[in-house]
């Protein structure tokens, strides 16, 4: 149905000189869509059948036709579009399930399927981000083996799924923040807008798109190399959703302006004292600085960390090693 809204289209020909000529005979409609009458009169019925067009009634002996408007075609071609998205799902859950139990022999059965193949596990993570409609949720261990075309490859998917209003949450290792190749990614990708924080040692490597399908990453017990275990929606699933919220709330919030060199002399010894519980007043008192110079430094502290009061910021810094 599409090609009606096509001025290029023989339809689109025929539909455009009705929106814009209602109650037009048939010579006429064939005269400005430079089609013949037959070709017309075959195109009108065509579309009397989708409801785009009727007839309205005759002079001289020809039918006259009106085209229905526009926007009721268009929302008639989107709920079509709707269905065959939803009929396409449909059949793609069926195929899936087929498809897994044909393999089951192979360790593919149920709500688990185990993936070996470094080819395929590159494959997986990409459509993990391409087919994410709603959120990813990631804890990102170590170790970080991607090289940096790899991990630039990755910035440009997920730049893109956050354009399309995809949420990212992810939990940083601790250890994150010092590695060469994934601390400026990670920067990068906070500042581009993904939330994000960090444990001491996240106990897993996992990534859950949406609600529908969970990655757990794990090293082989057998061979060299990593094994994927993909876990669909199941009480495993559920579980693996609770898991990462827990660690979610436990984490400590990272920013953009908390990745960066190391603190100075002067913002540890503040850093230090603010861990400790001491008040502005006492800080600058010890310091032998001004009260507005420790308030200020404290805030860019605390952005820097990303945290919101002076007990996480403590634990961010000292996380990273800053104390």
């Amino acid at each position: 149905m599409h090609d009606v809204l096509d001025p290029a289209s023989e339809r689109g020909r025929v539909y455009r000189s009705l929106v814009g000529h209602p109650g037009e005979p048939l010579g006429r409609l064939a005269a400005r869509s430079g089609l013949s009458e037959s070709a017309v009169t075959a195109v009108l019925e065509e579309l009397a059948a989708e409801n785009i067009v009727m007839a309205t009634g005759s002079a001289a002996g020809e039918a006259l036709w009106e085209a229905l408007p526009p926007t009721q075609v268009v929302e008639v071609l989107l709920q079509r579009d709707a269905a065959l998205r939803s009929a396409l799902r449909r059949a793609g859950t069926e195929l899936e399930q087929l498809y897994r139990f044909a393999r089951r022999e192979a360790g593919h059965y149920g709500a688990l399927e185990v993936v070996e193949d470094s080819v395929r596990l590159l494959v997986i993570s990409r459509q993990l981000q391409l087919a994410a409609r709603h959120e990813l949720r990631v804890i990102d261990v170590p170790p970080y083996s991607g090289t940096p075309d790899h991990y630039l490859e990755q910035e440009t998917i997920q730049r893109e799924r956050m354009a399309a209003g995809v949420v990212y949450r992810t939990i940083y290792h601790g250890t994150a923040f010092a590695d060469p190749v994934a601390g400026p990614n990670m920067a990068r990708m906070i500042e581009a807008g993904e939330q994000a924080r960090a444990l001491d040692d996240p106990p897993i490597k996992l990534a859950i798109r949406d609600g529908d399908l969970a990655v757990v990453t794990v090293v082989a017990d057998d061979h060299p190399g990593l094994v994927s275990l993909l876990v669909r929606p199941s009480g495993l699933f559920q579980t693996l959703s609770k898991v990462f919220e827990s660690l979610w709330k436990l984490a400590v919030p990272v920013s953009a302006a908390g990745i960066g060199p190391q603190l100075d002399t002067r913002d540890r010894q503040i850093l230090t004292l603010m861990a400790s519980g001491a008040t502005d007043d006492a800080i600058a008192r010890r310091l032998g600085l001004g009260r507005r110079t420790v308030v200020r430094r404290v805030s860019a502290l605390l952005t820097r960390l990303g945290a919101t009061t002076r007990f996480q910021a403590g634990v961010q810094a000292a996380r990273r090693g800053w104390l």
